[in-house]
């Protein structure tokens, strides 16, 4: 799971970086205009793990992961020949985008365009990738035309589908929609899609950087798209509060300026969110761990992402909710006498939470 923070420059993409993953990359109130990629894993902070952690005191403890890359050099113009072919592999190499807006006024890092104006910003970016898009489906269309009147093509009916797909997602971008919002696509033409590398068509999560006030740009600006989250964060303090780790100074910090607790969790839980992702867990002495699952999977998908083996010897899954095991005094024994373990096929539709145990034979 890989999101690519984007935005224009200084809009404090990196500093969002920093309070995301703790790292502590220099910000400059500048932009080379150049491609500059840092990358980080981070934890996907987690109470349940904590939770049977505490219970099972394992020799090992894991948490689910989101890896952020911090893509930078876009601005205005990309989308007419300003897209180097590095920058492109980044862009559509990643699952997803975290899309910051500047939401901040600071005499000392000016604006590229003079003022704050974050629906401007917002959609400057926007503008840039359903060019790109558009530019993408078209050079299609005229490949599959002209293979089509050179008599090349095997499988004409198969070109016929590619053409149609290939019409409707033009008619989409021509109205200046991102291809996210189209709700028709088949599982199995997303799946035709994948190898285009369409950036209207990833999720977003977009992140208003008020820097160190805490107005919230998402109470009055309206952005109603599919595949899209919406949240602010005072990207300054929260890189600060991550740079002081897990010491004491946090408590005083947050205190000093009126938080209750950081924001990164929450960014982080929705940039998990984001990507239609929930967690199943597997538990016992030697690791209590957290496992990322696409939403709708099987138990036998959830037994492939263990291992291998695990899905094709699959027997049954042995499952328990978290929140039957909370009920039940986070005793194991406790849940079994009150039949709250089930005994599941590998068929069953896997649910955030899932304390699973795979029986399994090879």
């Amino acid at each position: 799971m890989r999101l690519g923070i984007i935005g224009l420059p200084n809009s404090g993409k990196t500093t969002i970086f920093n309070a995301l993953t703790g790292s502590n990359y220099p910000t400059e109130p500048f932009s080379s205009g150049q491609l500059e990629v840092h990358t980080a894993i981070v934890n996907v902070p987690d109470e349940r793990v904590d939770k049977l952690s505490e219970v099972f005191s394992p020799k090992k403890t894991t948490y689910a992961t989101v890896q952020y890359t911090d893509i930078g050099g876009l601005d205005k113009g990309i989308g007419e020949g300003g897209l180097t072919g590095p920058m492109r592999n980044e862009l559509q190499q990643v699952d997803g985008f975290v899309h910051v807006i500047r939401a901040f006024t600071d005499d000392a890092v000016p604006h590229p365009y003079d003022t704050v104006d974050p629906r401007r910003d917002l959609e400057i970016i926007d503008g840039e990738f359903l060019l790109l898009d558009l530019i993408a489906v078209e050079n299609r269309l005229a490949r599959l035309e002209e293979e089509r009147k050179k008599g090349k093509v095997e499988n004409r009916q198969q070109n016929a589908a590619e053409t149609e797909l290939m019409e409707r997602l033009h008619a989409h971008l021509s109205a200046e929609r991102p291809l996210r919002d189209l709700e028709d696509l088949t599982p199995a033409e997303l799946k035709s899609l994948r190898g285009y590398g369409l950036l209207t068509l990833k999720p977003v999560l977009v992140v208003f950087n008020t820097g160190e006030a805490s107005d919230d740009p998402t109470a009055t600006l309206d952005y109603d798209h599919r595949k899209t989250l919406t949240v602010a964060l005072q990207g300054r303090l929260e890189a600060e509060i991550a740079q002081l780790g897990e010491s004491e100074d946090v408590a005083m910090f947050l205190e000093e300026y009126g938080i209750d607790e950081p924001s990164r969790d929450r960014v982080i839980h929705l940039s998990y969110k984001l990507l239609d992702i929930l967690s199943f867990l597997t538990y016992g002495e030697d690791e209590v761990r957290a496992w990322p699952l696409r939403r709708g999977g099987t138990a036998v998908d959830a037994a492939g992402t263990i291992h291998s083996d695990l899905a094709r010897g699959f027997i049954r899954a042995e499952v328990i909710a978290y929140d039957d095991f909370i009920e039940a005094g986070a005793n194991i024994a406790e849940v079994k006498a009150r039949g709250k373990m089930r005994l599941e096929g590998r068929d069953y539709i896997v649910r955030d939470g899932d304390m699973i145990v795979v029986r399994f034979a090879v």
